[in-house]
Order: C-alpha cells, then sequence, then structure tokens
C-alpha cells in the first residue's frame, strides 16, 4: 500500500518499537474503508480510534518473546516453555481487575505490567525497559580437552572476555566481561570449552517516558522454575505498593532492588 510523504513523516514519530504494529493497524483499518493510499488523515483516524478504543483492549499485561524464536543462530534458551508458563502467572494474577481498582478513570497501555523475553545477549533493547527483562544465558567454562591455541574462541568473542597465555592457550574466562552468549563455546574445535550452566538473567524496573530507566539485572543464571517463582514475586511486590497504577520500577528503590538481589543469588 502506498504512503504520501506526510503519512510516513507521521508514522516516524512513533517510537520504534511499535512502529510496526502501528504501521500494519494504519493499513488494515485504510484498506477495511476500501483505500489504497494511505494519507495523513488516514493516520490521525487510526490514532483516534486507537486512543478511543484503547482502555477495552487493556489486558492488565504485556508479554512478548524474542522475534527470532525459529532456528535463530545466537538463540541460547528456548523460550516457548518459559512464555506460556509467564502467562499463565499474569493470567492467574488478576492483574486487569487489579488496575481497575487502582487507577482513577480509564486504563491506558502504559498502566500495563510489561515482561520482555529474548533468547540470546544479543537482545534488543525491549528487556531494558521492561519492568521484567529475560535474557538467554550459557555459562562458559573450560574442560579437560587440551587447547590448540587457534585462537578462534578469543576472535568470537566480542566482549573481550578469553584470556589467552603467551603461546596462545586458554587460561581463563573472564566472568565480568563475560555476556554468557555461548559464542565461544559453539565455535571452540576442541572441545575445551564447555557450556557449565544454562539459563536466563533477570532484569527489573525498565521503563520508558518522562523518566526513563533501564533494568537492573539481578546476579545469577536462573532455570525456567526459579524465574517464573521470580516473576510471582515481582508481582506480589507490585501489587502490595502500587496504590494508583504506577510502574513497577517507580516503585522499586534501591534497597528493594538489594533485597531481591539477595533473595535470588544463586
Amino acid at each position: 500500500m502506498q504512503w504520501t510523504e506526510e503519512a510516513e513523516a507521521a508514522v516516524k514519530k512513533v517510537p520504534f518499537f511499535v512502529r510496526k504494529k502501528v504501521r500494519s493497524r494504519v493499513e488494515k483499518e485504510a484498506a477495511e474503508g476500501g483505500k489504497t493510499r494511505i494519507t495523513l488523515s488516514d493516520v490521525k483516524t487510526t490514532q483516534a480510534n486507537y486512543l478511543r478504543k484503547m482502555s477495552s483492549e487493556v489486558k492488565g499485561y504485556q508479554v512478548d518473546a524474542c522475534f527470532g524464536q525459529s532456528g535463530c543462530p545466537h538463540r541460547v534458551m528456548p523460550s516457548q516453555g518459559l512464555l506460556k508458563k509467564i502467562e499463565r502467572v499474569m493470567i492467574d494474577a488478576h492483574l486487569l481487575e487489579f488496575l481497575k481498582q487502582r487507577v482513577p478513570g480509564d486504563l491506558k497501555f502504559h498502566h500495563e505490567f510489561r515482561i520482555s523475553i529474548a533468547d540470546c545477549p544479543n537482545a534488543c533493547s525491549q528487556v531494558q525497559i521492561k519492568d521484567v527483562g529475560i535474557i538467554g544465558a550459557a555459562l562458559p567454562g573450560l574442560t579437560e580437552s587440551p587447547c590448540t591455541s587457534c585462537g578462534i574462541c578469543k576472535e568470537v568473542c566480542k566482549e573481550d572476555a578469553i584470556q589467552l597465555s603467551e603461546t596462545g592457550k586458554i587460561t581463563a574466562i573472564d566472568r565480568s566481561r563475560c555476556l554468557y552468549c555461548r559464542s565461544c563455546v559453539a565455535e571452540c574445535p576442541t572441545g575445551t570449552l564447555k557450556t557449565e550452566k544454562k539459563g536466563y538473567r533477570v532484569l527489573i524496573g525498565g521503563k520508558l517516558g518522562r523518566h526513563p530507566r533501564l533494568a537492573q539485572e539481578l546476579p545469577g543464571i536462573h532455570n525456567e522454575e526459579t524465574v517464573v517463582h521470580m516473576i510471582s514475586d515481582f508481582l506480589a511486590f507490585y501489587k502490595t505498593h502500587n496504590t494508583h497504577g504506577q510502574r513497577f520500577s517507580k516503585l522499586l528503590t534501591d534497597q528493594d532492588i538489594s533485597a531481591f538481589s539477595r533473595k535470588w543469588r544463586n
């Protein structure tokens, strides 16, 4: 479908992470009206419809997963199973009913509790700006298999976490630099590197808006069941401290994050 320059300019002002969705919505509504060309008027009409219908579309939470689930070469952990379990926790929390009791006036999408899951540390920014961000992770380690000094692990590590001896043999992995992406393990031809532990990193308290804040990571790599329990814990905190629809990040203090870190450290 063709777009006029004015319409294109208007949709480019939409935040990048929802721009594709907004564009599809504009085209859908225009097509339903028998149009083949998008004008600025069509964009404004969709915007007005969106704002008018927003309250009826709010469900109390949003959970989105990595779009690269089908065969992504960087994938560390599959998220389909975890996604279903988190969805179940969110449904059981009855967040829509809770927010209706807390928020004066109509509900809007920014009132919803938001979770984003990424299958690898190459994750898009969504995990950094949601109430809870979850990233697939694999902790690398050394085996007894001798290193042949090929240097491939050093080449593929973008974080410079691989330490080599003067003869080029791997001696250690700098955990302070490692992002647990598993690239070094996948490329090691001798089996000198292995995956010691797989799971998920968990970040909390991210948001955009007038006072943006990046989510802060809690220490450790957690298995699927632990992540589900963590989500339940975060929701309990959210519902206890929420008085009028504040975002999770607004409720969290540095002390709260430290308390969660101690509780879920592994």
